[in-house]
């Protein structure tokens, strides 16, 4: 199986779906006594970011000089150029990390949606995503022969949202990063939150928050965000500079995984109180390693945490506060979040996924092959 993997999100920060197309890669290359090792190209365009990682054994890397904007609009528009004048071909299969396809002469095509969050608030997006994804977003799931997902909430979403036929989309989850769990009494140092920093994911709530568990224990564990601001979103970091949160909350942006396990392993739990979210990665992260989780009930976060975690209902900031109390106080409820967490954690596996993600491949072929003369 020839297969062509868009490898641009992976480019620079290796978060969010630059994350789940890398380590899906890796998954997909490594041997397997089942299937036959794939042939895998992984293609990137940049006019400044080259594709200087490291890539799995076997797999192709091409990179080409052309804009990144310049190369979306001419694919999201135009449809236009075929990858296979832009890499050695041919392709059985090209895979899109986006839900927009990679135009290709006659590979079958396979798209990712992670979460509908363009479709109901496009204003959310920056560049090609806001200018492109709500408008194209329906039609390419369409014509794609398979729609990649990664929990079974963002399937049901793009089966209402998009009027998908359910047949048509391939729940292929995220996996933990294989990090063994942490030392059974390390300092707890922090609180923490992962992700980027938003109105999204519901920062401003957790700030009120832990404002008011703040009030209640003043000697209560300082709070860390770690993640990148959200250029729309820069006014939900200005209450760290003014009592009663200065001086408690840290914003330390991007980290690279060094510095992420590092906060984990410091942390009294994780706090995720998204508004929505189409998997929930940091979860999986904190569970694996033991650290106590506390989420939001929406989105796919339940179906991440299961029973391992405190699910709050995330508009509630006195609910939020509550729970948060609760981690700060409970040693209880925290040794039996640890122990749960990578229980559940076990349940996903990146290898797992790529062996689903080896058979959408082949049904995305056998669809083409069914629709094209020849």
């Amino acid at each position: 199986m020839r297969i062509l993997i868009d490898y641009r999100p992976a480019l620079r920060h290796q978060t969010g779906v630059g994350l789940w197309v890398a380590r899906l890669v890796e998954a997909l290359a490594r041997p397997d006594s089942v299937a036959a090792s794939p042939d895998i190209t992984v293609f990137s365009s940049s006019w400044k970011d080259r594709l200087t990682t490291t890539l799995p054994a076997g797999v192709r890397g091409v990179d080409r000089h052309v804009p990144g904007r310049c190369l979306n609009w001419l694919w999201h528009r135009r449809e236009w150029p075929p990858v296979e004048l832009l890499a050695p071909g041919p392709f059985d299969v090209v895979h899109s990390p986006t839900p927009l396809m990679v135009p290709t002469r006659t590979a079958a095509r396979v798209v990712t949606i992670h979460d509908v969050d363009f479709l109901a608030h496009p204003e959310r997006g920056v560049r090609e995503i806001r200018r492109d994804y709500a408008r194209l977003a329906r039609s390419h799931a369409h014509r794609a022969e398979v729609v990649v997902v990664p929990s079974q909430y963002t399937r049901d979403q793009v089966v209402t949202r998009l009027d998908l036929p359910p047949e048509r989309i391939i729940v292929c989850p995220n996996g933990p990063p294989g990090w063994p769990p942490r030392p059974a009494a390390p300092a707890r140092e922090h609180l923490l939150f992962v992700g980027t920093v938003s109105v999204r994911k519901n920062v401003d709530r957790l700030l009120e928050a832990y404002a008011r568990v703040r009030d209640a224990h003043p000697l209560a564990p300082p709070l860390v965000l770690a993640g990148q601001v959200s250029p729309d979103d820069v006014a939900v970091l200005a209450p760290l500079v003014h009592p009663p949160l200065a001086g408690h909350v840290r914003h330390e942006g991007y980290v690279d995984d060094q510095r992420l396990r590092a906060l984990y392993e410091q942390a009294v739990g994780l706090i995720l109180p998204s508004l929505d979210e189409g998997f929930g990665v940091p979860a999986l992260e904190a569970m694996e390693l033991g650290v106590p989780v506390l989420a939001a009930r929406r989105g796919a976060l339940p179906e991440v945490v299961g029973d391992a975690g405190l699910l709050v209902d995330p508009l509630d900031v006195g609910a939020l506060a509550a729970a948060i109390e609760r981690l700060v106080t409970d040693d209880g409820l925290c040794r039996r979040l640890s122990a749960a967490g990578p229980i559940q954690a076990r349940q996903f596996s990146w290898q797992a996924s790529a062996a689903t993600l080896r058979d959408a491949y082949e049904l995305a072929i056998e669809r083409r092959r069914a629709v094209t003369p020849g």
